[in-house]
Protein backbone atom coordinates (compact mmCIF):
# COMPACT_ATOMS: atom_id res chain seq x y z
CA UNK A 1 0.00 0.00 0.00
CA UNK A 2 1.12 3.57 -0.76
CA UNK A 3 0.37 6.37 1.44
CA UNK A 4 -0.61 9.87 0.42
CA UNK A 5 0.18 12.42 2.65
CA UNK A 6 -1.43 15.84 2.82
CA UNK A 7 -0.08 18.56 4.83
CA UNK A 8 -2.43 21.02 5.79
CA UNK A 9 -5.14 20.79 2.91
CA UNK A 10 -6.91 24.18 2.21
CA UNK A 11 -9.54 23.18 -0.29
CA UNK A 12 -12.49 20.66 0.29
CA UNK A 13 -12.98 19.98 -3.15
CA UNK A 14 -9.70 18.99 -4.46
CA UNK A 15 -9.29 16.54 -0.87
CA UNK A 16 -12.35 15.20 -2.00
CA UNK A 17 -10.97 13.93 -5.42
CA UNK A 18 -7.97 12.57 -3.63
CA UNK A 19 -10.23 10.75 -1.54
CA UNK A 20 -11.77 8.52 -4.29
CA UNK A 21 -8.13 9.05 -6.17
CA UNK A 22 -6.96 6.95 -2.89
CA UNK A 23 -10.14 4.34 -2.48
CA UNK A 24 -9.25 3.65 -6.25
CA UNK A 25 -5.53 3.16 -6.23
CA UNK A 26 -5.63 1.44 -2.33
CA UNK A 27 -4.04 3.95 -1.01
CA UNK A 28 -4.36 5.30 2.74
CA UNK A 29 -4.36 9.02 2.79
CA UNK A 30 -3.37 10.97 5.89
CA UNK A 31 -4.46 14.59 6.64
CA UNK A 32 -2.66 16.64 8.95
CA UNK A 33 -4.13 19.65 10.13
CA UNK A 34 -4.79 22.30 10.51
CA UNK A 35 -7.07 22.13 7.50
CA UNK A 36 -9.13 24.72 5.69
CA UNK A 37 -12.01 22.83 6.30
CA UNK A 38 -14.17 20.37 8.11
CA UNK A 39 -13.77 16.73 6.86
CA UNK A 40 -17.94 16.47 6.98
CA UNK A 41 -17.51 19.49 4.64
CA UNK A 42 -20.11 18.11 1.66
CA UNK A 43 -18.16 19.41 -0.81
CA UNK A 44 -15.26 17.25 0.39
CA UNK A 45 -17.83 14.32 0.60
CA UNK A 46 -19.18 15.41 -3.24
CA UNK A 47 -15.96 15.88 -4.42
CA UNK A 48 -15.47 11.75 -2.84
CA UNK A 49 -18.85 10.73 -4.13
CA UNK A 50 -19.79 7.71 -2.51
CA UNK A 51 -15.96 6.76 -1.88
CA UNK A 52 -15.48 8.89 0.90
CA UNK A 53 -17.49 6.18 3.37
CA UNK A 54 -14.58 3.65 1.91
CA UNK A 55 -11.57 5.50 2.30
CA UNK A 56 -8.99 4.81 4.62
CA UNK A 57 -8.16 7.88 6.24
CA UNK A 58 -6.39 9.19 9.26
CA UNK A 59 -6.35 12.78 10.51
CA UNK A 60 -3.44 14.25 12.81
CA UNK A 61 -3.24 17.05 15.26
CA UNK A 62 0.15 18.12 13.59
CA UNK A 63 2.84 17.29 11.28
CA UNK A 64 4.40 15.75 14.81
CA UNK A 65 1.66 14.07 16.18
CA UNK A 66 1.71 12.15 12.65
CA UNK A 67 5.72 11.33 12.86
CA UNK A 68 4.68 9.93 16.38
CA UNK A 69 2.10 7.67 14.98
CA UNK A 70 4.17 6.27 11.12
CA UNK A 71 7.59 6.23 12.43
CA UNK A 72 8.32 4.61 9.43
CA UNK A 73 7.41 7.65 7.40
CA UNK A 74 10.47 9.41 8.59
CA UNK A 75 12.33 6.78 6.67
CA UNK A 76 9.98 6.12 3.27
CA UNK A 77 8.46 9.51 2.82
CA UNK A 78 8.85 11.52 -0.40
CA UNK A 79 8.05 14.93 -0.51
CA UNK A 80 6.31 16.13 -3.31
CA UNK A 81 7.05 20.14 -4.47
CA UNK A 82 8.43 22.21 -7.53
CA UNK A 83 11.67 23.37 -5.51
CA UNK A 84 13.43 19.46 -5.96
CA UNK A 85 15.89 18.54 -8.50
CA UNK A 86 14.97 15.60 -9.02
CA UNK A 87 11.81 13.72 -10.87
CA UNK A 88 9.49 11.97 -9.76
CA UNK A 89 10.00 9.33 -12.43
CA UNK A 90 13.93 9.36 -10.67
CA UNK A 91 13.13 7.43 -7.49
CA UNK A 92 11.91 3.61 -6.98
CA UNK A 93 8.50 4.05 -4.70
CA UNK A 94 8.62 1.02 -2.08
CA UNK A 95 5.39 -0.77 -1.06
CA UNK A 96 4.82 1.10 2.35
CA UNK A 97 6.01 4.58 1.18
CA UNK A 98 4.92 7.67 2.06
CA UNK A 99 4.41 10.44 -0.31
CA UNK A 100 3.62 13.94 0.96
CA UNK A 101 2.23 16.83 -0.64
CA UNK A 102 1.84 20.32 0.73
CA UNK A 103 -0.93 23.06 1.03
CA UNK A 104 -2.13 24.55 -1.80
CA UNK A 105 -1.21 27.99 -1.67
CA UNK A 106 2.32 26.99 -0.19
CA UNK A 107 3.70 23.79 -0.45
CA UNK A 108 5.43 21.89 1.65
CA UNK A 109 7.53 24.01 4.15
CA UNK A 110 10.90 24.74 3.22
CA UNK A 111 11.61 23.44 7.33
CA UNK A 112 10.29 20.05 6.53
CA UNK A 113 12.52 19.96 3.09
CA UNK A 114 15.47 21.21 4.26
CA UNK A 115 16.61 17.72 5.47
CA UNK A 116 14.90 15.76 2.44
CA UNK A 117 16.79 16.60 -0.81
CA UNK A 118 17.60 12.92 -2.00
CA UNK A 119 13.79 12.28 -1.30
CA UNK A 120 12.07 15.70 -2.50
CA UNK A 121 10.49 14.50 -5.68
CA UNK A 122 9.00 17.17 -8.54
CA UNK A 123 6.63 16.98 -11.56
CA UNK A 124 7.96 18.49 -14.79
CA UNK A 125 6.00 21.40 -16.02
CA UNK A 126 6.40 24.28 -18.02
CA UNK A 127 8.46 27.22 -16.48
CA UNK A 128 5.52 29.69 -16.59
CA UNK A 129 3.43 27.35 -14.53
CA UNK A 130 3.83 28.01 -10.62
CA UNK A 131 2.14 24.48 -10.17
CA UNK A 132 -0.18 21.77 -11.20
CA UNK A 133 -3.40 21.95 -9.05
CA UNK A 134 -2.82 19.46 -6.25
CA UNK A 135 -5.34 16.32 -7.32
CA UNK A 136 -3.79 16.32 -10.13
CA UNK A 137 -0.16 15.97 -8.75
CA UNK A 138 -1.39 13.36 -6.13
CA UNK A 139 -2.90 11.52 -9.08
CA UNK A 140 0.27 11.69 -11.33
CA UNK A 141 2.81 10.71 -8.95
CA UNK A 142 0.66 7.91 -6.72
CA UNK A 143 0.06 5.92 -10.62
CA UNK A 144 3.96 5.96 -11.05
CA UNK A 145 4.50 4.47 -7.58
CA UNK A 146 1.79 1.68 -8.37
CA UNK A 147 3.22 1.25 -11.88
CA UNK A 148 6.57 0.68 -10.13
CA UNK A 149 5.01 -2.12 -8.02
CA UNK A 150 3.13 -3.88 -10.90
CA UNK A 151 0.10 -2.57 -9.70
CA UNK A 152 -0.04 -5.41 -6.77
CA UNK A 153 -3.90 -5.84 -5.79
CA UNK A 154 -5.35 -4.02 -8.48
CA UNK A 155 -7.95 -4.95 -11.20
CA UNK A 156 -5.60 -4.97 -14.43
CA UNK A 157 -8.34 -6.08 -16.95
CA UNK A 158 -11.77 -4.47 -18.04
CA UNK A 159 -14.47 -5.38 -19.97
CA UNK A 160 -17.42 -3.98 -21.78
CA UNK A 161 -21.07 -4.41 -19.98
CA UNK A 162 -23.87 -5.15 -22.70
CA UNK A 163 -21.29 -5.87 -25.20
CA UNK A 164 -17.91 -8.22 -26.22
CA UNK A 165 -14.56 -7.45 -27.65
CA UNK A 166 -14.03 -8.65 -30.62
CA UNK A 167 -11.86 -11.51 -30.94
Amino acid sequence: MINIVLLEPEMPANTGNIGRTCCAAGAKLHLIEPMGFRVNDKMIKRAGLDYWNDLDVEIYDCYSDFLIKNPAAAEKMYMATTKAKKDYTDVNYESGCYIMFGKESAGIPEEILVNSQETAIRIPMNRNIRSLNLSNSVAIVLYEALRQNAFAGMQLKGKLHRLSWKQ
